[in-house]
């Protein structure tokens, strides 16, 4: 028999919901429908999901990342992420005669349209979420002047607004929930008339899986969220393990950077990945771990899912066609502002 046999004690608690959101499954079959329909290259603005794999895997397929849309030659086609771009960014594209696909998840659009909405009523908007987050610059850029950041509950004193009486709270979707709520708590102390947004801003997949890491937690000496370090909600899962009781927990991309001395005196090792993470990632740390001994694995469901979002419509249409014609329409590039 190769490897070590199965240790008495030792155990592997698996989370359920974990890996891909609904967000996530459209964004990227997005980016290879595209592919198929128009061949390569296909831009992408910005990383399609915060995650190494995916991105590394797409990018064999003849995906394009770019970090501006100003580096997409004229006539071609580019995709915005899941994380949802200002309408800037919509702007840049029309001028620089690129067709487009918005693979923005649908539950970060909703919060787009609630900061439209509300500052279109003229309210101050206190957005929490991460500063630098591409998801917080998006949401910002709807409504720049009445959106101000609240990055947790510590940037609270320093909030100021125009009326006490016309204050609302929105957020990032891929938060801790109870990090948020602390936050939420302080701005009422001090806003008393603060308004909740309409319905929850943190998705139904980030407050799954962090349900799941909860009661994993509890039970788990060591805690491994399969995820990528500028993946939001994955290292929210580590945060919400290490709260739940977890000995340790540590974010890794691949199995190959999981430690052998994390498991020093370990007998429980709670497994769960973020809503960017392909299970394939989760299988190859499961097999990582059956070979130390650790081959019992119990699930632990927090939740059932079965949310799927249509893919972005405007793959119905024939962009490569389009793309041409908006660089032959104006005489080639070379005509600002026309």
């Amino acid at each position: 028999m190769g490897g070590m046999t199965a240790s008495p004690g030792r155990r592997v608690l698996l989370a359920a919901p974990r890996g891909y959101c609904a967000g996530v499954d459209r964004a990227v079959i997005a980016v290879e429908k595209a592919l198929e329909q128009y061949g390569a290259p296909v831009y992408v603005r910005h990383e399609i999901v915060h995650n190494k794999y995916v991105v590394q895997t797409l990018e064999k397929k003849g995906a394009v990342f770019v970090e501006q849309t100003e580096e997409v030659p004229p006539g071609n086609i580019v995709m915005f992420s899941a994380h949802g771009v200002a309408p800037v960014v919509h702007e840049e594209a029309e001028r620089g005669k690129l067709a487009t696909i918005d693979a923005t998840c649908p539950l970060v659009t909703k919060v787009h349209k609630e900061a439209v909405r509300f500052a279109d009523d003229d309210y101050d908007i206190l957005l929490i979420g991460h500063e630098g987050h591409e998801e917080v610059i998006g949401t910002s850029g709807e409504a720049p002047d009445h959106i101000q950041l609240v990055d947790g509950p510590e940037d609270v004193a320093k909030v100021e607004v125009r009326d006490p009486s016309k204050v609302v709270w929105l957020s990032q979707t891929t938060l801790s929930v109870d990090e948020t709520m602390e936050t939420v708590d302080a701005l009422k102390d001090k806003f008393p008339q603060l308004i909740s947004p309409p319905s929850d801003d943190i998705c139904y997949a980030t407050q799954n899986r962090q349900l799941a890491v909860k009661q994993m937690g509890a039970e788990a000496d060591l805690v491994i969220v399969v995820g990528s370090r500028n993946s939001s909600n994955s290292v929210r899962l580590v945060e919400v393990a290490k709260q739940a009781g977890a000995r340790d927990a540590y974010l890794v991309d691949f199995a190959d950077e999981i430690d052998e001395a994390w498991l020093e005196g370990v007998t429980t090792v709670g497994v769960t990945s973020g809503a960017s993470v392909p299970d394939i990632l989760v299988e190859q740390v499961l097999e990582w771990l059956s070979q130390r001994g650790f081959e019992d694995v119990e699930i632990v469901k927090a939740a059932e899912e079965s949310i799927i979002f249509s893919l972005p419509k405007e793959l119905r249409r024939d962009l490569r066609e389009e793309a041409v014609s908006l660089v032959a329409e104006r005489g080639g590039s070379g005509t600002p502002g026309a």
